[in-house]
């Protein structure tokens, strides 16, 4: 089967076409046959080595497709059946195994290409909204790089708790994207100095919460931005780590700072089936719809991560086998 290995830590590069066999599901295990496979910044971290791993290594954490054989004693799928997962190291390819109790059902009316594009930034979204912040109406929130796959969903999902939601983006065609998802307010960062514009907005109370998952270059205009007791939630490093800084940073608005893994919030098989059922129910409602803003063939993998680093990607990035 074709598949993607980063052959060592690195750029774009790294990443090579290789012909691997299609593997066995052991006990516990199945295998799933990809028609999507969703393209992440995590994928590039540990392509990069800023998460190290043992290369070479098939990268990519999720994908959907077909539950093609299954190991001794699952019985939580059938062959056949729509999956989805995350988590799972090596959906650069054509087929993967994976275990059964991290893997969930598509449910009907949700294509298999919309479930790769939205599983892991939909979850991410679903916890940071719901479970590590939980925004409630009358929340003013902050979402950095609105107009990208997390971002995207973040803007609609809060907009749906009825906050009110400002929008940060790099470019006017960006901003249009934020708009039109229901942002309240939107900021071009490329142009204007966002800690300002925030305090210009609210009236110099600041947000109730920041989601960053940009990092290092957001990372004083989000704390900036904080009204008191408000939260900085920095879920991602698009930009590079945040800088090292002093717990008494803080305190001029007794300010909280958190770092969350969406992993540790689906741990057990039955948080991971409690996020995918309310992703599901608001895609399936309508209240959050995925965009899916690019395809690249599976074997286009390097194409694919020049392009999410360069800034020239909106909304979700599919590989299709």
């Amino acid at each position: 089967m074709l598949a993607i290995q980063a052959v060592r830590a690195g750029g774009p590069e790294v990443l090579e076409v290789v012909d691997l066999p299609v593997p066995s599901p052991a006990a516990g295990q199945i295998l799933v046959r990809h028609q999507a496979v969703g393209l992440n910044y995590i994928d590039t971290y540990h392509r990069t080595g800023l998460y190290p791993l043992k290369t070479p290594a098939v990268i990519g954490l999720e994908a959907a497709g077909i539950v093609e054989a299954i190991g001794d004693g699952v019985t939580r799928f059938r062959v056949g059946d729509r999956v989805a997962y995350n988590g799972t190291l090596g959906a650069y390819a054509e087929a993967a195994v994976l275990p059964a109790d991290r893997a969930v059902k598509v449910p009907d009316g949700v294509s298999l290409e919309i479930a790769a594009a939205a599983l892991l930034k939909g979850m991410t979204a679903e916890f940071l909204v719901r479970r590590c912040f939980h925004v409630k109406p009358g929340h003013t929130v902050l979402i950095h790089a609105a107009a990208g796959g997390v971002g995207q969903i973040l803007v609609q999902w809060c907009k749906g708790l009825d906050a009110t939601v400002i929008a940060t983006v790099g470019s006017e065609a960006k901003a249009a994207i934020a708009r039109d998802l229901g942002a309240d307010h939107v900021i071009d960062y490329s142009r204007d100095e966002v800690a300002a514009k925030v305090a210009e907005i609210t009236g110099g109370r600041g947000v109730a919460v920041v989601y960053d998952g940009v990092g290092k270059d957001t990372w004083e205009a989000s704390l900036k931005s904080l009204a008191k007791r408000g939260m900085l939630v920095t879920f991602g490093n698009a930009s590079g780590p945040v800088p090292p800084f002093a717990p008494l940073e803080l305190g001029a608005k007794s300010a909280y700072v958190t770092r969350p893994r969406l992993f540790d919030y689906i741990a057990s098989t039955e948080e991971l089936d409690e996020s995918a059922e309310a992703l599901f129910a608001v895609i399936g409602s309508g209240a959050v719809k995925i965009d899916i803003g690019q395809t690249f063939p599976l074997a286009e993998a390097r194409a694919a991560h020049e392009a999410l680093e360069g800034r020239r990607t909106t909304g979700a990035t599919l590989l299709i086998p």
